[in-house]
């Protein structure tokens, strides 16, 4: 999200006076409507299956229907809607300014990431470790590939990053499980446990989940802190959402097991180790441009000379979420004059709650960083606002930033290849209360 301080983004306008903790009733132009616009793509995002429906029963258009179906491209269109508006009341200087406010780091890492966790090798080797825990486990094949595919990718995002946790745990649920059809409440539950179990299983270092890494930093948060505070509770919660989805659908996981990959068909030992090497390098450069653009057009030549030990690239993929994420930022950026003093608002005792039901129609990165800029917050505030926000990244598409991933990948495994955010939230309900009780009881 942006990295500057809500005062200094985009001074578009006569400096206003705030009451602290207070929302401001005297926003500028461009927040009230950057608001208004931001509650419009909300609303859209839950829309897009009535556009899907239109488009079969509209076909002279189509395009246009598909286009706003596209939920990664929602932020994005709402967002290019809100700089036009700033082009309009302050000119184009006003928005060329505002935009080189925003940090558009996390939309490029995801794009990275995604293209290379997607590759045959690393695919392959996460594969490979899934099928080997999943033999260790007493149960029947299927369920216990779902189990780990659930359970262990979302814990090793903790050292790979959640979006890429997110990637491999996706391919591999789309090659196994959702290969074949499967009711909608299975597909539903598997979608909705993973988007929750990825959002807490990247706590238990201080840089792996956004919101976390928006804080860690200012917060002075290490990794014996983020163990101790964060990751062993999410530890308890990713394994018991993964349990219970396997005991409540046990009978219909029974052809998820992953197919035993054929040795001719495996990428050389040298090449994985590569692509492993390149996955760990963006992520330690994530946030130097100057180092991780050749990393990235490194890994592209690789790509390029290995091309019979790879698949096809999820570029489309890789881009739409991209795209997403940068309209986020673009729109979020101008939401602090009401989220902040909202979230602020609350005691240490409400922040939990009121961050968890914020998240679902927010970034979760979006809320720690605007309580990082907050000098002299309890201990106990910080640590029931970060665990508020990461409880609450499975409720909606947009709760966290890896979730566009899963959504990219999956979609097409769900009726009119799009999914329903409302289904998406009562699936998540109980895995979040899962986490819920987990960070607050534990």
């Amino acid at each position: 999200m942006a990295r500057e301080a809500p005062e200094e983004i985009a001074q578009v306008g006569p400096p206003r006076t705030t009451v602290p903790f207070m929302p401001d009733l005297s926003a500028r132009p461009i927040e009230a409507i950057a608001a208004i616009l931001f509650a419009v793509a909300v609303v859209h995002t839950f829309s897009t299956r009535q556009f899907e429906r239109l488009a079969r029963a509209r076909p002279r258009f189509a395009r246009l229907w598909h286009l706003l179906a596209e939920v990664e491209i929602v932020f994005a269109l709402w967002g290019a809607v809100m700089l036009a508006c700033l082009v309009a009341l302050d000119g184009a200087g006003a928005a060329s300014a505002y935009v080189a406010t925003l940090d558009f780091t996390e939309p490029a890492f995801v794009f990275a990431i995604m293209l290379v966790a997607a590759t045959r090798p690393v695919l392959g080797l996460a594969e490979s470790l899934v099928r080997g825990a999943a033999r260790a486990l007493p149960f029947e094949r299927g369920a216990a590939s779902t189990f780990v595919v659930l359970s262990l990718a979302p814990l090793l995002g903790s050292l790979v990053t959640e979006p890429a946790a997110m990637t491999l745990a996706a391919l591999m649920l789309r090659d196994t499980l959702f290969a074949r059809p499967v009711r909608a409440a299975l597909r539903y539950a598997t979608l909705a446990v993973l988007f929750v179990n990825v959002s807490i299983g990247g706590t238990l270092t201080p840089f792996a989940a956004p919101p976390v890494l928006m804080v860690a930093g200012p917060w002075g948060w290490d990794f014996a802190f983020m163990i101790a505070n964060f990751g062993w509770k999410a530890a308890i919660a990713v394994v018991a959402n993964a349990g219970l989805l396997v005991l409540v659908f046990r009978r219909e996981l029974a052809h998820a097991g992953a197919a035993d990959v054929p040795a001719d068909a495996r990428a050389p030992a040298w090449l994985t180790a590569a692509h492993v090497g390149c996955l760990v390098a963006l992520v330690i450069f994530a946030h130097e441009p100057r180092v991780f653009a050749p990393l990235l057009a490194g890994f592209a030549g690789l790509f390029a000379a290995t091309r019979r030990h790879q698949q096809r690239p999820i570029l489309r993929e890789a881009a739409l979420v991209a795209c997403f994420l940068a309209g986020l930022v673009v729109l979020g950026g101008q939401q602090a004059w009401w989220l902040q003093p909202l979230l602020l608002g609350l005691d240490e005792h409400h922040v939990f709650v009121g961050a968890t039901l914020l998240t679902a129609i927010t970034d979760n990165a979006a809320l720690t960083y605007l309580g990082s800029l907050v000098d002299g917050l309890a201990p106990e505030f910080k640590i029931a606002l970060v665990a508020g926000a990461v409880t609450g990244g499975g409720l909606t598409v947009i709760a966290n930033a890896p979730n566009p991933a899963g959504v990219a990948i999956l979609r097409e495994k769900f009726d009119d290849a799009a999914i329903s955010p409302l289904a998406l939230l009562a699936a998540a309900l109980l895995p979040t209360a899962v986490a819920a009780i987990a960070f607050r009881a534990l």
